[in-house]
């Protein structure tokens, strides 16, 4: 019988730790009763639940967990969600005492500080600009190094990423010439204008990229002239004696040396490069990036509605539409690099970072100057199209739990991610958002961004959200987070004539300024794409939004609270190691 005595006194004590156990960590049916003695101990408090369900697809509410694998479908989670009624807390909650220090460090904006930062940004555009004129200037730019100018490398032709750029036009004069005017120096400005006409010409042997003199120097040519013919002075008397429209002339010229990248392609996508006196090289290749062959049309359709000419916006518009049909018919989305000539993606990875950040860009903003329903009905389905595919994290902003929105790389066919990383381009998208009306994703995306510039003190060129830990380690001065900064929090000096006067104004790609003026939603032609007999418009939106205020919609408890809740702040910094 001393056996059974043996026995029984095993089973008292299992049921004795067990209860212990139970009453420890609450942890309830999740206590095996069997032999086996397996515990599963669900202490979601401290975050040490690691799996959740394996059959819940990854594009629930969390990424920052995933662990690689050749099919990256092993989806882990560090915020499962939690049931109301759970005695369980999540580890969120560790964060509510540190509330305040975030209260404290962004809950004001000082006039003092305003004014501090306003002259200290005015100081680095004229260190630029006046050591530029100084040592570099007729050449497009200035070598920090050798501390002289440099134009193409015309003894390396495949060194792209100088030639794309440099065409011999004094690149940097004439990029900086409205923001002369931003900046209030007009006396400047009309100097610089001056010394462009007198000593640009196109008519060089530069084999440069389309989109790069497209951003750079078509858009500036377009702004400036715009701004200087404006018969609302609105940046004060800036007009030049005997000025004839030669601005707009030198733009006219230049598109005119782009087209032939657009002719003699099978899909109407353009060639990546011209040479400015010969047309197409003859060894130009035929692949190129959605960006560069679809962000054309903002400023070739200005120019087009200036002069008259249907020429440009028509070449412009005809390749964002032979992109557009070449999207996945099942995910909606495009790749980022096509061939002109088949129409074959060669890239199949759909983000929206490098190689189509703009074209989603460009889109909405040719919508909002040009009043074209077809620009806005692209955009509208580009835009779901992300959010189904691209888009990880908890459903709401500000709101439940789960990893913060972020956008990742997929594959355009199947929507399965490609990799880990997302780069610094990426950072234009809050303040796409902001203009499309979805100011709540564009919040915690743009909390994001500015996270990893804390951490850094710059944006990487790309950062891989998975190991938190930069894969490319430049920062090649990019403006995009400044933008969604300024679009988010409309963080502007209010007295500028940019803000202050009756015209209402929206940046290029580039960064350059163009008026949203009722003369660029006005054609002397007819539509550039008619419908054919029998052919149905793809269904529009019944009202797109009209540019007005939400501010009137916000509640009061909202209005006067941050943006993003304390408790979400800090976890972005925790997830990008600043602590």
């Amino acid at each position: 019988m001393q056996w059974r005595s043996i026995v029984v006194g095993l089973v008292v004590l299992r049921l004795s730790l067990s209860c212990v156990v139970w009453l420890a960590f609450g942890l309830g049916h999740n206590v095996s009763w069997g032999f086996n003695f397996p515990l599963n101990f669900n202490l979601q408090t401290l975050d040490l639940k690691l799996f959740k369900d394996e059959t819940e697809a990854f594009k629930g509410n969390s990424w920052s967990q995933r662990i690689p694998s050749g099919k990256y479908d092993e989806p882990r989670t560090s915020c499962p969600k939690i049931g109301e009624d759970s005695p369980q807390k999540s580890y969120m909650n560790f964060y509510d005492g540190n509330k305040d220090e975030y209260v404290k460090r962004y809950n004001t904006f000082p006039d003092t500080l305003k004014a501090q930062m306003k002259a200290q940004a005015k100081d680095m555009f004229y260190f630029g600009y006046d050591n530029y004129m100084k040592y570099a200037f007729p050449e497009d730019e200035l070598n920090p190094i050798d501390c002289r100018g440099r134009g193409p490398d015309v003894l390396n032709p495949s060194n792209i990423n100088i030639n794309d750029v440099l065409g011999n036009y004094s690149l940097t004069l004439i990029d900086t010439l409205d923001t002369l005017l931003v900046l209030g120096n007009i006396t400047e400005f009309q100097r610089a204008v001056k010394l462009v006409i007198d000593t640009v010409s196109f008519d060089k042997d530069s084999t440069v990229q389309v989109f790069e003199a497209n951003i750079r120097i078509l858009g500036s040519l377009i702004s400036s002239h715009i701004l200087l013919t404006d018969p609302k002075h609105p940046f004060g008397d800036v007009g030049i004696e005997g000025y004839d429209n030669e601005l707009l002339h030198m733009a006219h010229d230049l598109a005119v040396r782009l087209l032939p990248a657009f002719e003699n392609t099978i899909t109407g996508i353009p060639y990546p490069r011209v040479n400015l006196k010969t047309g197409v090289p003859a060894d130009s290749i035929n692949e190129t990036c959605t960006a560069g062959a679809g962000s054309l049309l903002v400023e070739f359709g200005i120019l087009s509605r200036l002069l008259g000419d249907s020429t440009f916006e028509w070449v412009a518009r005809r390749a964002v539409r032979a992109l557009w049909s070449l999207r996945s018919k099942e995910t909606g989305l495009l790749g980022n690099i096509v061939n002109i000539q088949t129409g074959q993606w060669v890239g199949k990875q759909s983000g929206v970072g490098a190689g189509m950040d703009s074209f989603y860009e460009y889109l909405l903003k040719s919508y909002i100057l040009f009043g074209e329903k077809e620009d806005y009905r692209m955009f509208q389905a580009a835009y779901e199209s992300i959010q189904n595919h691209l888009r990880r994290g908890r459903e709401s902003c500000n709101e439940g739990e789960g990893d913060p929105p972020l956008y990742v790389n997929v594959n355009m066919f199947s929507g399965q991610i490609m990799n880990t990383w997302i780069d610094s381009l990426q950072a234009f998208f809050p303040g796409l958002q902001v203009l499309s009306g979805d100011v709540e994703n564009a919040i915690c995306l743009h909390a994001f961004y500015y996270a990893i510039w804390r951490r850094y003190g710059a944006l990487p060129e790309r950062y891989n959200w998975q190991l938190q830990a930069p894969d490319v380690l430049f920062y090649p001065l990019r403006p995009e987070l400044v933008e969604s900064t300024y679009l988010l929090y409309q963080l502007f000096d209010e007295d500028n004539p940019l803000h202050k006067s009756e015209n209402k104004y929206i940046f290029t790609t580039e960064g350059h300024i163009v008026p949203i003026d009722q003369r660029f939603r006005e054609k002397q032609w007819e539509d550039l794409f008619p419908l054919e007999e029998g052919e149905t418009p793809e269904d529009e939106p019944q009202n797109p939004p009209s540019n007005t205020s939400n501010c009137g919609r916000i509640p009061d408890a909202r209005r006067f609270a941050l943006p993003l809740k304390s408790v979400y702040m800090r976890q972005i910094d925790h997830m990008v190691g600043l602590f």
